[in-house]
């Protein structure tokens, strides 16, 4: 039924007032300001640094879901998303009629605002939901508690570094129902998480065949996804990953978004029970397999290796720099590049003519004494 509505296009509910990986309060406040009557928004409660964080809250359906992003401050691409959705329910507003949806779009406005996974006082807050020492851990338990949801939606961003499995396909999305005890039981809380994800995961296949993944299911009751469904809700993991070239997450966005509707429609007319969760189990988990950067074939002090290089995220300005890292001098196979060349049995040093080493930042490399520039294009 919902399959015609998700034809719409992108361009058409886009919020434009959002781009790149920065993303904070101030850059969500007026988009807030100007959302229809039809949406509350609420000041929850504040940061560590008594930053406001916001709730919106949108529907009147029976079905309560309830989701929040940049937990971690520096994964922002959900966010985007978030108000991406928001723009389109206004159009297309019969999940609405199903749903009521909370959403908390930056848990974490203190380490949005450094762009950091922590919060202000160096918290992660993903480790402290039974703690709950941070005054951002206990506003969203009291969320939790006061709404009531039958559904929650914890929404995240992974580095590049992931792939499908043990293949060269990078993981652009991932998703994960966590687990409830140590021995990870198929719990019907757990089966009906997995449901979600399989119908996602079937149309997602069409757009991104082979790019879509499982998180890691390894239990922490300290991490708020493993607590929230063993407390009997239904609780999916989203992870926003690497989109071939799209170090802005921009593709990867869209697609999120995309995964967001089809997971609230299903959500809005299905009554979900935990079948074929089978399914799930047969989507493929993250394997650690990418670099951003790999030179192959290079000479470094006499032996024929492969250079790699990750870029480090630094936040200058009003944006984000990626800072080439070499982080791996060695034959590298079984890694895959996002990038890859060939340096055909070349002598590889630094621009000052020093050898290379682990840790070296350096925007640039020589190869037989040409220069190779490492910067993102």
């Amino acid at each position: 039924m919902y399959s015609s509505t998700l034809e719409t296009p992108f361009n058409t509910y886009k919020e434009l007032h959002l781009e790149g990986r920065y993303i904070t309060n101030s850059m969500i406040e007026p988009l807030l300001e100007k959302l229809p009557k039809n949406v509350q928004v609420t000041i929850e409660g504040t940061s560590v640094k008594h930053q406001s964080i916001y709730c919106i809250t949108l529907g009147s359906g029976k079905k309560r879901v309830l989701m929040w992003s940049q937990m971690h401050g520096n994964e922002s691409t959900t966010t985007k998303a978030l108000f991406d959705l928001i723009n389109y329910l206004q159009r297309n507003p019969s999940i609405l009629e199903a749903c009521t949806l909370c959403i908390i779009p930056i848990l974490n406005p203190d380490g949005a605002q450094v762009y950091t996974r922590l919060n202000a006082n160096q918290i992660d807050l993903n480790r402290d939901a039974q703690a709950l020492s941070q005054p951002e851990s206990r506003l969203l338990k009291d969320c939790f508690l006061k709404f009531k949801p039958d559904f929650c939606f914890n929404l995240h961003g992974q580095r590049t570094i992931f792939s499908v499995g043990e293949t060269s396909k990078s993981a652009i999305l991932s998703f994960l129902s966590p687990a409830e005890d140590e021995s990870r039981s198929f719990t019907k809380t757990r089966k009906i998480a997995m449901e979600l994800i399989v119908a996602m995961n079937l149309k997602l296949q069409k757009v991104i065949p082979n790019q879509v993944a499982l998180y890691n299911d390894g239990f922490n009751h300290n991490c708020v996804g493993d607590a929230f469904q063993s407390l009997g809700v239904p609780t999916v993991l989203f992870e926003a990953g690497h989109y071939p070239g799209d170090y802005k997450r921009e593709v990867t966005r869209e697609l999120i978004g995309y995964a967001l509707m089809i997971a609230l429609y299903t959500i809005s007319e299905t009554e979900l029970e935990g079948k074929g969760y089978e399914e799930y189990l047969m989507i493929p988990q993250n394997g650690k397999c990418f670099l951003d950067v790999i030179i192959r074939n290079v000479e470094h002090d006499g032996h024929l290796i492969d250079v790699g290089v990750q870029y480090k995220e630094e936040l200058v300005g009003n944006s984000i720099q990626f800072i080439p890292e070499i982080v791996k001098l060695e034959k590298l196979d079984g890694f895959f590049g996002h990038k890859e060349y060939d340096g055909c049995g070349a002598n590889v040093l630094n621009m000052n003519g020093s050898m290379l080493s682990v840790g070296n930042q350096t925007y640039s490399v020589m190869l037989n004494n040409a220069k190779y520039s490492l910067i993102l294009a």
